[in-house]
C-alpha cells in the first residue's frame, strides 16, 4: 500500500511538472498566471529597495528626514527609492505605479530598464510617465509577440482603430486625432500589408471614406472596393483623384470659414463633412518617372500631397502613406513630405538607411531595433506614439480575404460624396450560390 501510494504521488508530481512545462511553451498566459506572476511579484517585493539601490535610482533623503532617522529613530540615513503606489497583476505581466522623488525623472528610469528586467527576471520592462511625478512600470512576463493575441477590451472612442500588439501586452492604437498622417515603411514580406488590412478592416466599420491610391494596378486595394469611396490604379489617375481631394479641402476650408472655426470637429453635427481617409499603398510609384512627360504629372502629384499633408488635418482628411523606402533619391518634395508625416511605423528593412528615414527624426533610439528585426517575425515593427517615444509591436496575422470579407459587410457605410463618385470602384455582382433545385421533375414517358 505504501509503494502505491509513493507511485502515485510521484506519478502526480511528474504530471504536474509536465503539464506546466507545456503551459510555458503552448500556454504562457496560463504558465505566467500560475507560476511566474506569484514568483515575479514575491522577488520584486523582496528585492525592491536593492534593486533600485545598485540601479542608481535612489535619491538623498531630505534633511527632515535625515534628522528624524539620526535622533528620533536613531537609524542609518538611507537613501530613497521611488515610493511604491499601487501594484497589480495581469495576464501579461506586472503594473507598477511610483512616485518618484525630487531628484529623479522618467527618462533614468527609462535608462535603467534593462537592467530592471534582468534583476526582477523579466522579459521586458516600459516605463510610462502616467501623470506629473508618477510614472508606470510595465513589466512584460514573456514574448507576448511570439504569438499574438489582442486583448478583448480596448477603449478605442472617435477615430481610433486598434491594429497591433505592444510588447507591454496592451493595444497599439491607430488615432487619426492625435496623428492625423503617417508614414509605415517596410521591405518584401515585411508584414507591411498585414498591418494594412487590419487597419482597413477597423476602419471600414466606421463612418468615415476610404480612398485607396494603389499604382500596382490595385492587386492590394481592388479587394476592399466594396468599402472604397474612391481608387486610383494607375499614376495619371492619382494625380486626378488628388486634386479633387485638394478641391474637397478647399470647400471645407470653405465651410469652416462660414461657422467662424478653425477645426472641423467643432461643427455642428449636422453641418459636420464625413472624415476621409487616403491610403497610398506604394508612394514611391507616384514619384518615380520614366520619361520627361511624366513630369508635369509628378509635379501635380507632389505638391497635392504636401498641400494635403500640411492642411488636410484640420477638415478632416488624413493620410496614410506605405512605401519600401522613402528618402531625397525619390526627387524634389520626397523630404518635405515625409517632414508632414508625424506617425511613423517602420518594419523589416534591408539597411540602416531606411530606418533612419522613418525614425531618426522622431525617435533615434529605435533605429538600431528597426534594423535588427529577425525575418522569421513577419509583421513586427517599430512604432512611434503621441508622446515622443516609440515601441516594439507585431500586427495579428490577417488575410486579405477576411480584411476584404469585413468590407463587404460594412458597405453601407460607404457615404454619399459626389466629388468622389466618378473614381468609385466597380464592384462585381456576388455568384449564386448553387444550392437544391426548387423545379420538381418529371418522368418522362412515352
Amino acid at each position: 500500500m505504501t509503494d502505491l501510494s509513493t507511485v502515485l504521488e510521484t506519478t502526480g508530481a511528474l504530471a504536474g511538472v509536465g503539464g506546466l512545462g507545456y503551459a510555458k511553451v503552448r500556454a504562457p498566459r496560463v504558465y505566467w498566471s500560475l507560476v511566474g506572476l506569484p514568483v515575479t511579484w514575491g522577488r520584486f517585493s523582496f528585492t525592491y529597495r536593492s534593486t533600485m539601490d545598485v540601479c542608481g535610482l535612489t535619491v538623498q533623503p531630505s534633511r527632515l528626514r535625515a534628522f528624524l532617522a539620526r535622533n528620533i529613530a536613531h537609524t542609518e540615513v538611507q537613501p530613497v527609492p521611488p515610493k511604491v503606489r499601487h501594484v497589480r497583476g495581469t495576464s501579461t505581466g506586472l503594473r507598477v505605479t511610483l512616485r518618484l522623488p525630487a531628484g529623479l525623472e522618467p527618462a533614468d528610469l527609462v535608462a535603467a530598464s534593462e537592467r530592471l528586467r534582468h534583476a526582477w527576471g523579466v522579459h521586458s520592462v516600459t516605463v510610462t510617465e502616467t501623470k506629473p511625478g508618477h510614472v508606470e512600470l510595465r513589466m512584460t512576463g514573456y514574448d507576448v509577440l511570439r504569438r499574438v493575441r489582442m486583448p478583448r477590451r480596448t477603449h478605442v472612442e472617435g477615430l481610433s482603430v486598434p491594429v497591433a500588439l505592444r510588447e507591454d501586452g496592451t493595444a497599439f492604437v491607430r488615432d487619426y486625432r492625435q496623428i492625423p498622417m503617417a508614414l509605415t515603411l517596410g521591405a518584401n514580406n515585411s508584414g507591411k500589408s498585414v498591418y494594412q488590412r487590419n487597419l482597413i478592416e477597423g476602419l471600414a466599420k466606421l463612418p468615415v471614406a476610404l480612398v485607396g491610391i494603389d499604382c500596382k494596378r490595385g492587386v492590394e486595394h481592388s479587394a476592399y472596393a466594396a468599402r472604397l469611396s474612391a481608387l486610383a490604379t494607375t499614376p495619371d489617375d492619382s494625380a486626378s483623384l488628388l486634386d479633387v481631394l485638394v478641391a474637397e479641402m478647399e470647400s471645407r476650408f470653405d465651410l469652416l470659414s462660414l461657422h467662424g472655426v478653425s477645426d472641423m470637429w467643432d461643427l455642428p453635427s449636422g453641418s459636420r463633412p464625413v472624415p476621409v481617409i487616403v491610403l497610398v499603398d506604394e508612394v514611391a510609384e507616384l514619384f518615380l518617372i520614366s520619361s520627361r512627360k511624366d513630369e508635369e504629372r509628378r509635379e501635380r502629384i507632389v505638391t497635392a500631397l504636401i498641400r494635403l499633408a500640411q492642411m488636410a488635418r484640420a477638415v478632416g482628411i488624413y493620410l496614410e502613406v506605405c512605401g519600401q523606402r522613402f528618402g531625397s533619391e525619390l526627387g524634389r518634395g520626397a523630404t518635405m513630405l515625409r517632414a508632414q508625416l508625424t506617425g511613423r511605423v517602420v518594419h523589416r528593412v534591408n539597411d540602416k538607411q531606411t530606418a533612419e528615414m522613418g525614425l531618426a527624426d522622431v525617435a533615434p533610439d529605435a533605429v538600431l531595433t528597426a534594423s535588427l528585426i529577425p525575418a522569421e517575425r513577419p509583421g513586427t515593427a517599430v512604432a512611434t506614439d503621441s508622446t515622443g517615444g516609440w515601441t516594439k509591436i507585431r500586427t495579428p496575422h490577417t488575410t486579405r480575404a477576411e480584411a476584404a470579407a469585413v468590407c463587404r459587410e460594412f458597405a453601407h457605410l460607404v457615404p454619399d460624396l459626389p466629388a468622389l463618385a466618378p473614381y468609385r470602384p466597380h464592384v462585381p455582382a456576388s455568384a449564386p450560390v448553387s444550392g437544391p433545385s426548387l423545379v420538381k421533375p418529371f418522368p418522362v414517358t412515352d
